[in-house]
């Protein structure tokens, strides 16, 4: 009889707490929230967010997301970052394409503000950051306890949300693929772009008696990796990280045999599918950097989602130097730093 009563009870609290759970997400459905909403493909810059030409507008009333899981968590955005890839979903190009209507957006920083019954790192009220294939620019986000990241008290929360995808893509070429070492030479192809500078590293190299550049970081393409492979050394190591200039580059793989090139093509997205744990401790070591202030973010504009043309424009038109983002907490103030 003792068992019986233990067994009764233990289904009648499971069944409260299922009643208890699907109230909250009946509210939550219910609840709405500001989205920036892409609905068809196009350029975001060419008028302002919510013109009927824009391809994306600012939804009021979109609903607030329920937890999908026991070890789901829901986070309030504080910050959201913009990254180029995000500029090539809207327009269509990205390798990856949404279904429409999507909300874009990756990384982010945020308060917890909602948690599944099964998460034990994460409490309502912590500071946290993490990033997500789409979803960001949006005042609530869901994301697994397991991609979730807390933010070091330290850490500027507009900075934890510039933080995973261009200091973790960087940290992740440099460290786990071309296991960069101290004394060795590491050029970057948009700085070899300026005038007379690949004349300088030349110079450079023959007065330091060095053989060539050990790695080249190349988020450009284009001609720029033409140019930056001519000051290459033999074994060097080449990181095709992305187009910025919309051109596909043509590395010859005669060169590349003859002079034991490695070509490392880095997509970083993926390795949160094939080696997720890669990305976790990545960006767990950055959280750590940038807490004792071993790295610096610098956040050149800051916009409202309401203003998101002019934040896709400060990327389209290269007026970034630094880290563009959109600001959903009404305490972050809301314009360029430049």
């Amino acid at each position: 009889m003792y068992t019986i009563d233990i067994s009764i009870k233990s289904i009648a609290e499971t069944r409260e707490k299922k009643l208890e759970r699907e109230s909250v997400c009946v509210c939550v459905r219910r609840a709405k929230m500001e989205a920036l909403v892409c609905r068809k493909l196009g350029d975001p810059t060419a008028t302002e967010t919510g013109s009927p030409e824009s391809p994306v507008e600012v939804s009021k009333s979109y609903p607030i997301p329920p937890l999908s899981s026991d070890t789901a968590v829901r986070v309030r955005v504080i910050a959201t970052s913009l990254n180029y890839a995000n500029y090539l979903q809207i327009l269509g190009k990205y390798q990856e394409k949404p279904v429409l209507p999507f909300i874009p957006g990756s990384d982010y920083s945020g308060i917890v503000d909602a948690i599944g019954p099964a998460v034990t790192k994460f409490r309502v009220g912590d500071r946290v950051c993490s990033f997500a294939a789409l979803g960001s620019f949006a005042q609530f986000i869901i994301a697994d306890q397991s991609r979730m990241f807390l933010v070091p008290e330290r850490c500027d929360m507009v900075a934890a949300a510039a933080l995973p995808v261009a200091f973790g893509t960087s940290h992740v070429a440099l460290v786990h693929r071309a296991r960069l070492t101290s004394g060795q030479f590491l050029a970057s192809s948009p700085i070899l772009s300026f005038e007379n500078v690949i004349s300088s590293v030349k110079e450079f190299i023959k007065t330091r008696k060095l053989k060539g550049v050990d790695v080249l970081y190349d988020p450009v393409g284009g001609k720029l990796t033409k140019e930056s492979m001519k000051v290459l050394k033999w074994g060097a190591q080449i990181l095709v990280i992305g187009f910025a200039s919309g051109e596909v580059p043509v590395i010859p793989v005669n060169i590349a045999l003859v002079k034991n090139w490695t070509v490392h093509g880095l997509y970083w997205g993926s390795y949160g599918i094939h080696q997720p744990s890669v990305l976790e401790d990545s960006i767990r070591e950055l959280l750590s950097w940038l807490a004792r202030g071993l790295i610096t973010i610098h956040i050149s504009h800051t916009y409202s989602l309401s203003q998101a043309n002019l934040a896709f424009g400060a990327i389209k038109d290269r007026k970034a130097i630094g880290k563009v983002m959109i600001a959903l907490d009404h305490k972050t103030s809301m314009f360029s730093k430049l």
